[in-house]
């Protein structure tokens, strides 16, 4: 069913080794808790990408709400998952900007055109993957690849954490990292679940004390792209943001020579979906792969509905699955309340506001959990099914494209065209993987040993 959720137990406690499945739920004031968790850990990457691609924030926060919605629809409810903002068209857009004249109203129109008729192709490809069945998944994606994916996919990130959040304010992030690890651990039940949560707001709150207690702090500011003295809160946006206003929207203005700058990310949204959807599956211990195209389609969908009204692009997000780890809670009803409060936050300018004062540093003490966790995820795909890693088939490609996320390298092909981190590092696992494969001669894939 897509609508409708059994409740586990007495809809308080999990019992050890214990998950609320996908059609299950706790008491609905829980679930309310789960799906605010699942909104603070999408936030950041949600709001800040937009912000790198020059298109506005609140709108792609409105809208991956409404996109998450349409996706737990499309996959009938078997595919927990948060549609939050992709980073894999950045290069894509800023090259885009470069080529038709940097920050404008006509090139966020040209940028959104061409983000839309990516998302046309990846819904189509998840169309594909449905009629065609899900073995041929299987053929280009067998266990070694697909744990490569979600490790890359969580690893891939770490630049983030080191570049990003962590300079920031290293003292707190690590302060809100040891809180969290302490709560996730130490206290059973709900808090503990809510873990991830509770270490984002005392982090929150010990940054605003500091502030009170030690002054402004000199460091990184990631608004400023510079070192500089600024405080650890900055509360005044909250201030002059008004309770409730629809984001700006704007209408797509397609160009072919834009789509084609935009139009390789969906290389990487497809391996990053079929990443996500194999980790769910791992975690929910549930077979999803009947549902694979229609997750791939359902992204593609996403995000054709958000960038025709000015909107970012859409992809499945680690983060969420991090929280879902951490929490043991896999209940799609939690993503539909996640989906209804980032409609709220949307329209209430002062809210989003709130959330995205959040301290760069804060920030880093809870995603460096969440990154790798998705990493680690990888790895167990790989004990699980036994891939055998003293065959250079599997070592060699798969190593290489690990690296090449964690670098995160940058491959430039043209002045208009560059794959680096995630997307190059899938390329090279994926294409690398088939290569070596096809050079060894071989007929059937061997992920077994025994």
């Amino acid at each position: 069913m897509v609508l409708g959720w059994t409740k586990h137990g007495d809809g308080k406690h999990l019992a050890p080794g214990e998950v609320v499945r996908p059609d299950e739920r706790l008491t609905w004031p829980r679930m309310v808790g789960f799906g605010a968790q699942h909104v603070i850990a999408m936030f950041g990457a949600t709001f800040v990408f937009p912000l790198v691609m020059g298109l506005d924030p609140n709108t792609a926060i409105m809208m991956s709400g409404i996109a998450t919605i349409l996706f737990l629809l499309i996959v009938k409810g078997k595919v927990p998952s948060y549609l939050g903002t992709s980073a894999s068209f950045v290069g894509g857009v800023l090259a885009v900007r470069a080529m038709f004249g940097g920050d404008t109203a006509g090139v966020d129109a040209i940028v959104t055109g061409a983000i839309l008729v990516a998302g046309l192709v990846l819904a189509l490809a998840g169309l594909a993957i449905h009629v065609l069945g899900v073995q041929i998944i299987h053929k280009i994606f067998p266990p070694v690849v697909t744990g490569a994916v979600v490790m890359l996919i969580g690893f891939g990130l770490a630049f983030v954490v080191a570049d990003v959040y962590w300079p920031q304010d290293q003292w707190m992030a690590l302060v809100t990292m040891v809180i969290t690890f302490v709560v996730v651990v130490a206290f059973k039940g709900f808090t503990g679940r809510i873990g991830i949560l509770i270490g984002l707001v005392a982090g929150f709150a010990l940054s605003w004390v500091a502030d009170r207690i030690f002054g402004n702090i000199t460091a990184f500011n990631a608004a400023t792209s510079k070192i500089d003295t600024h405080p650890r809160v900055n509360l005044g946006a909250v201030a002059e943001a008004p309770w409730i206003g629809l984001p700006p929207m704007h209408l797509p203005d397609f160009r072919t020579s834009a789509v084609l700058l935009v139009l390789p990310a969906v290389i990487a949204l497809i391996a990053e979906n079929i990443g996500h959807v194999k980790a769910v599956g791992e975690m929910t211990r549930t077979d999803v792969d009947p549902y694979m195209g229609r997750a791939v389609a359902a992204d593609g969908v996403g995000t054709m509905i958000t960038s025709a009204v000015g909107g970012s692009p859409t992809t499945t997000y680690a983060e969420n699955i991090g929280v879902m780890a951490a929490t043991r809670v896999y209940s799609t009803a939690a993503y539909y309340i996640a989906g209804i409060i980032a409609i709220l936050f949307g329209l209430c300018p002062k809210f989003g506001a709130l959330v995205a004062a959040t301290p760069g540093g804060v920030l880093g003490g809870v995603t460096v959990i969440l990154y790798g966790m998705i990493g680690l995820l990888g790895a167990k795909i790989w004990i699980e099914n036994r891939v055998d890693f003293s065959d250079p088939v599997n070592m060699v490609p798969i190593g290489a494209g690990i690296i090449l996320a964690i670098g995160p390298v940058k491959h430039v092909i043209s002045s208009d065209f560059i794959l680096d981190g995630i997307a190059l590092g899938t390329v090279v696992v994926v294409a690398g993987y088939h290569l070596l494969r096809a050079i060894a001669g071989r007929t059937h894939v061997r992920e077994r040993t025994g």
